[in-house]
């Protein structure tokens, strides 16, 4: 009887839900003692495992869950076991099952999630395994929470009657820990527990797809007309007008006067944070181009490199963009060189056939997709972007579909986003930081994205969150510390979430936000080639000083650097790593990543340590690294001993030869009356060699940045190559009075 009701429950879900699983076959029939962990999103999640899974387990069930009526004829027809969690003896009862070789499935948020993420993960499952020596079984339920059945926090709409499944399962395994002392052991199991569950909720996502797939699958589970995007131009689109729009321009693109050899497979994007730039980039997707996206803070030259490197033979644009950010220099260098296309022209093309056509097409965005795009693969490349060139000439990053979505994935298994959120992104998309983790993060989650143009008007992006009631905030030391100082303390009283990333933050920042504004900030690091995030703090583990711990889905190892004992030089591997570098010497070769270990792997070129949890601690770049007197000193370090100095200030330090030394530490720094005794001073506080000591002190007016608000060390090294020239070399004479 209970077999006929389990095949007839499945055959509902597989019919109503169109239930997909992944991973099935790594059932292990022949596993003796078995844990079957699960996240929690909704009332559907055990009768799902009961449904699927091919032996009955005992659920465990909370006994005040237990009571209420509704959960009566679930417990009727399976097998359970009724368990207190606040009662000391449940453990013992978990145990006493799995060493009678019976098949537990348990839950260990303890809890539905209110947020569709992962909740807090409770380390009962992890040590009953341990205790009875039970492998666990990994499945992640995707899509539930957004059934009717779902405790999703916020507007009911974020709800579908009859949402899309998905039931992903991971090879069974046996979490081990090394410590004898009970609690030091207890402490482990926990971590490599709640690592199972962010490793699991990133398995379940569908990151084997085009990213335009992706868009749709959410505008399917969320609706396609709440509102997902808006700009400063007071744009607000939903998942239907976005896609009505972009298979409007995709049709004008394809029909705009230009060469005679069209727009090309790659087509350049200069543009602000708008709309319109998301409107353009899917455009090109729904006809399988690829969006090189350009950095509209680069000189005229830096952007005709960029096209000779893509092999960009046509870029759109904007007339009132080119206007208000004052880019006549640079746009008539491209012209000279490519098809430059203004949407405002476009838009004037876009006839009340253009737009009805348009509208038709996103009544059946899947097929029309796939029939003007063609064979779109995961593994195509989706974006080109440019590294920062803050050290050299910038390269040509190519990230795949996959690249983007396996990102996105693993940003939404460790933070804790929810359709509910309302992010915020000022910063640019010719940034990957901008463009993978604060715009199609929170956009493919199905929460309201907001785009504003300009990171640096300190003064503007405060008010524009009190007003827009922004939860999520995404930006880099720079931009926050000026948010911070401009902002009034109520400014930001509905944010939960400040996500930084692209330098670091420093301790000056870290403290305005805490007791001005009660934030915590999560600080991030990562590279344009890792698409971008590698590692973060969030809510489930955060240490201040840190980068935070690797995403799920990220293999590493480090490799030993001369005078550094302890760290290593990064490199990483993962569904997010770049398919390649196009050289400015080799454009028509994809330079794929590649180390001593083989394909794949890339060397990040940073040198980090690893603290004893997982913690990363980066020490600098590999390059940014000088030798003196045989000890490799972090230059990273010498400015964060500035920072200390005069927290109020700017300061870059970078290594110039030395005529008798071989290297000099040169520091450039705002601060008008700074002086190598206080950097002497401050080194001997914190217990720094003299090394960590600049030779020469040198004072300027601002130090050079990039549009993301990094270091423009080719500009820093330049200026301090200008200024001492004219200065002989002194020990203690600071320059620039």
């Amino acid at each position: 009887m209970r077999r006929l009701l389990q095949r007839l429950v499945r055959f509902l879900f597989q019919h109503l839900f169109r239930v997909e699983l992944r991973g099935w076959e790594h059932y292990p029939r022949d596993e003796a003692r078995l844990l079957i962990v699960a996240n929690h999103v909704s009332y559907l999640d055990g009768a799902l495992l009961a449904a699927f899974l091919p032996d009955m387990p005992i659920f465990v069930i909370n006994t005040h869950m237990a009571r209420h009526w509704w959960m009566k004829p679930f417990i009727a027809v399976t097998r359970h076991v009724s368990i207190d969690p606040t009662n000391s003896h449940y453990l013992k009862t978990l145990i006493q099952h799995l060493k009678a070789g019976e098949r537990v499935a348990v839950f260990p948020e303890g809890r539905i999630s209110v947020t569709g993420a992962l909740m807090k993960v409770y380390e009962g499952s992890a040590l009953a395994a341990d205790k009875a020596d039970a492998a666990l079984l990994p499945v992640h339920i995707e899509g539930a929470q957004y059934s009717l059945f779902s405790r999703l926090r916020g507007i009911p709409r974020h709800r579908r009657l009859l949402p899309r499944i998905r039931l992903t399962m991971l090879p069974p395994r046996r979490l081990s820990a090394s410590a004898d002392n009970n609690r030091a052991r207890r402490r482990q199991l926990a971590k490599k527990l709640y690592e199972l569950m962010a490793e699991l909720a990133y398995a379940g996502m569908d990151i084997d797809q085009p990213l335009a797939a992706a868009m749709l699958e959410s505008w399917e589970r969320r609706g396609g007309r709440r509102v997902v995007l808006e700009d400063a131009q007071q744009q607000r689109l939903g998942w239907r007008s976005l896609f009505a729009r972009a298979f409007a321009l995709a049709d004008l693109l394809d029909r705009a006067p230009g060469s005679a050899e069209g727009l090309g497979m790659r087509v350049g994007l200069l543009l602000p944070n708008s709309a319109a730039a998301l409107v353009a980039l899917l455009a090109l997707h729904l006809r399988g181009r690829v969006s090189v996206i350009l950095n509209f803070s680069a000189g005229g030259q830096e952007l005709l490199g960029a096209c000779r490197t893509a092999q960009v033979r046509t870029v759109c644009t904007s007339r009132a963009f080119v206007a208000a950010a004052n880019l006549d220099a640079q746009l008539a260098a491209l012209s000279a060189q490519v098809t430059v296309l203004f949407l405002e022209d476009l838009r004037s093309r876009a006839t009340l056939r253009v737009r009805l056509r348009g509208l038709a097409r996103a009544l059946l965005p899947a097929w029309n997709f796939h029939r003007l795009a063609g064979p779109v693969q995961a593994g195509d490349p989706a974006v080109i972007l440019f590294t920062s060139g803050s050290e050299r000439a910038p390269k040509g990053v190519v990230l795949t579909h996959r690249n983007l979505l396996a990102n996105i994935a693993q940003a939404r298994a460790v933070f804790d986003l929810t359709p509910c959120d309302v992010a915020l992104n000022a910063l640019p998309l010719f940034h990957a930081f901008g463009l993978t983790t604060a715009t199609l993060t929170p956009l493919l989650l199905g929460a309201r994205v907001i785009l504003y143009p300009s990171p640096l008007h300190y003064s503007v992006i405060p008010e524009l969150a009190y007003e827009r009631h922004a939860t999520v905030l995404f930006g880099t030391n720079t931009f926050l510390l000026g948010y911070g100082r401009n902002a009034h303390p109520y400014d930001f009283f509905s944010v939960r979430g400040v996500v930084m990333g692209a330098e670091a933050l420093r301790e000056e920042t870290r403290r305005l936000w805490l007791e001005k504004f009660g934030i915590r900030i999560s600080e991030g690091y990562g590279l344009t080639e890792t698409s971008p995030v590698l590692a973060a703090n969030n809510r489930h583990h955060h240490r201040s000083g840190t980068v935070g711990k690797l995403f799920p889905g990220i293999e590493y190892y480090l490799e030993p650097v001369d005078g550094i004992s302890d760290g290593g030089l990064l490199c990483v591997r993962g569904a997010n790593i770049m398919a390649g570098y196009l050289l400015p010497d080799q454009p028509d070769r994809l330079v794929a990543p590649h180390t001593e270990r083989g394909p794949g792997w890339h060397n990040t070129g940073d040198i980090v340590r690893f603290d004893e949890d997982g913690f990363i601690t980066i020490l600098g770049r590999a390059k940014r690294f000088a030798k003196l007197g045989g000890e490799m000193i972090s230059l990273a370090a010498v400015e964060r001993l500035a920072a200390a100095c005069w927290p109020e200030e700017q300061h870059a330090a970078l290594n110039l030869p030395d005529p008798l030394k071989g290297e000099q530490i040169v520091l450039l720094t705002t601060r008008r009356d700074a002086d190598r005794s206080a950097l002497t001073a401050a080194a001997r506080q914190q217990a720094l060699s003299e090394l960590h000591i600049p030779r020469q002190v040198l004072v300027v007016a601002e130090i050079p940045l990039l549009g993301s608000g990094k270091p423009n060390y080719p500009g820093i090294h330049r200026l301090a190559e200008q200024m001492t020239k004219s200065t002989p070399l002194s020990g203690s004479h600071p320059l620039g009075h």
